[in-house]
C-alpha cells in the first residue's frame, strides 16, 4: 500500500518532469502528463482547458518565444498536491502572435506559482498564477509603470470600468435588509455583507482588494456605503476598506490587526500542508488592501445597524459577529469555516485552520457560544451558510479535532 510519503514523492516527480518538459519547449507535455479529463488554468491568460487545448496554447507560446524556458525555483509536495514556484524567460521574436500581439523582439522575464494535483500518476488539475500585467509591460503591450501614457491609460480604463459597473447585477439577498457580495481569488469564496444602515448600507467585513469595484457598485444600488465594520482585520477581510473613503470600525481588541500586519504576527504557516506553506504568504499579499485607519471601535453588546455585536474571539483577537434576534440571523466572519483552505472544497462547518488562529481553543469556545444562541442561519466570511440544525452542526464542529 502506498504511503503518504510515497504519494508525495510521486507527485513531486510528475510535477518536476512536467515542468522540465515545458522547459525543453515540448508543447505536447499536457497531453502526455495530464489525465484525459484533467484541466489546466493559467489565471488571466488561458483556460480552464482540457489537455488538447493546453497543448495548443503551449505550441503557440513556443512559436512566439523560440527561446522560452521554464526554471523551477521551488517545488514542495504533500500527498496528491504540489506547489511549484517558477521563472520563465524568452524573447518575443518567433513566427506567431501571442494573445493577439505581433512579435517585436521584446524580452520577457516573469515568475509565477502553480498548484498541481496528481492522481494515479497523472495531473488531474493545475492552477497557475502569474503577473500578467508585468508580462504585458515587458512585451510593450502596456506602457512603463508611472509614465504619462500609463496614467492616460489608467484614466481611460477607469472611465470604462465605471461604465461596466453600471451594468453589474445587484448583490444576492440574505435576509430582510441584508445582502452578500461574493468575490475573490482564486475562486469567489470571499463574502462581504451589506446591511441596511439608514439610507445606505454598512459593509460587514471587507473581503479582498479586487472586490472594491463590485462591492461599490452593489452598494450604490442600495444607497451607497455608510461605513465598514470589520469582523476582523486579516488580509482577506480588510481588503477593500482602505479604498472606500468611509469610516472603518472594528472591535477594540482587533485594532492591532486592522491597523497593522493583518494578523501575520501570529500566523504559523508550518501548520499547513507542505505544498501550501509558500502559497498562502503569496495569496495574502495579493489579497491585502493594506493597513486601515480605525475611526471607532465596538464591543460586545453594542447595537449597530439593527444588529447586536457579539464577541467571537479565537480565530483573531476581537473577532466579532452580528446577531439579530428577530429572525435569529448571525453574520459570523471567520468564527467557523465551511471551506477547507487547503483544498478549497466546501463542506460542513469546522474550526478555522490553526495556521491562521490566534487561539484555536478560544475559537472552539466561540463556536459553542454561537451554537447556544440557536441561530436560524449563520453566514460565515467564506463560502456557504449553515442552515437547518445550525446548533447541532456547530456543536459538532467545535467537538471535532
Amino acid at each position: 500500500m502506498a504511503t503518504d510519503v510515497d504519494q508525495s514523492a510521486e507527485t513531486a516527480r510528475i510535477a518536476r518532469e512536467y515542468f522540465e518538459a515545458l522547459g525543453r519547449a515540448e508543447s505536447d507535455a499536457p497531453r502526455r502528463f495530464y489525465a484525459p479529463d484533467g484541466q489546466g488554468h493559467i489565471h488571466g491568460v488561458a483556460g480552464p482547458a482540457p489537455p488538447e487545448e493546453s497543448e495548443k496554447f503551449f505550441a503557440g507560446l513556443f512559436d512566439s518565444f523560440p527561446d522560452w524556458r521554464f526554471e523551477i525555483l521551488d517545488l514542495i509536495s504533500q500527498g496528491e498536491q504540489a506547489a511549484v514556484r517558477w521563472r520563465a524567460r524568452g524573447t518575443f521574436a518567433g513566427t506567431a502572435t501571442f494573445m493577439g500581439f505581433e512579435p517585436n523582439g521584446a524580452h520577457a522575464d516573469v515568475e509565477g506559482m502553480d498548484l498541481v494535483w496528481v492522481r494515479d500518476g497523472k495531473i488531474v488539475r493545475l492552477e497557475a498564477y502569474m503577473n500578467g500585467a508585468e508580462l504585458a509591460r515587458q512585451l510593450g503591450a502596456l506602457p512603463p509603470q508611472g509614465s504619462a501614457m500609463d496614467e492616460r491609460m489608467a484614466k481611460a480604463f477607469n472611465m470604462r470600468t465605471r461604465a461596466i459597473r453600471r451594468m453589474v447585477a445587484g448583490p444576492d439577498p440574505v435576509a430582510d435588509g441584508v445582502w452578500v457580495v461574493r468575490g475573490g481569488f482564486p475562486m469567489k469564496e470571499m463574502n462581504i455583507y451589506l446591511v441596511r444602515d439608514g439610507d445606505g448600507v454598512m459593509l460587514f467585513d471587507a473581503g479582498i482588494k479586487t472586490m472594491a469595484g463590485p462591492v461599490a457598485t452593489a452598494a450604490a444600488s442600495l444607497g451607497g456605503i455608510t461605513r465598514v465594520l470589520l469582523g476582523h482585520g486579516h488580509a482577506d477581510h480588510r481588503g477593500v476598506a482602505p479604498s472606500l473613503g468611509v469610516p472603518v470600525l472594528c472591535h477594540t481588541a482587533n485594532r492591532e490587526d486592522a491597523e497593522g500586519d493583518g494578523g501575520m504576527r501570529y500566523f504559523d504557516f508550518a501548520k499547513l500542508k507542505v505544498h501550501m506553506r509558500h502559497v498562502y504568504p503569496f495569496l495574502l499579499r495579493m489579497w491585502d488592501g493594506g493597513p486601515v485607519t480605525i475611526a471607532e471601535t465596538v464591543k460586545e453588546g453594542d447595537e449597530i445597524a439593527g444588529f447586536e455585536v457579539i464577541d467571537l474571539s479565537g480565530h483573531a483577537p476581537g473577532l466579532i459577529g452580528l446577531w439579530r434576534a428577530s429572525d435569529r440571523l448571525a453574520l459570523t466572519s471567520d468564527c467557523f469555516y465551511t471551506i477547507d483552505p487547503e483544498t478549497f472544497r466546501h463542506g460542513a462547518p469546522r474550526v478555522p485552520h490553526p495556521a491562521f488562529n490566534f487561539d484555536t481553543e478560544q475559537a472552539r469556545a466561540s463556536i459553542r457560544k454561537l451554537a447556544a444562541m440557536e441561530p436560524a442561519a449563520a453566514w460565515p466570511g467564506h463560502a456557504e451558510p449553515v442552515t437547518g440544525d445550525v446548533r447541532g452542526q456547530l456543536e459538532q464542529a467545535a467537538a471535532t479535532t
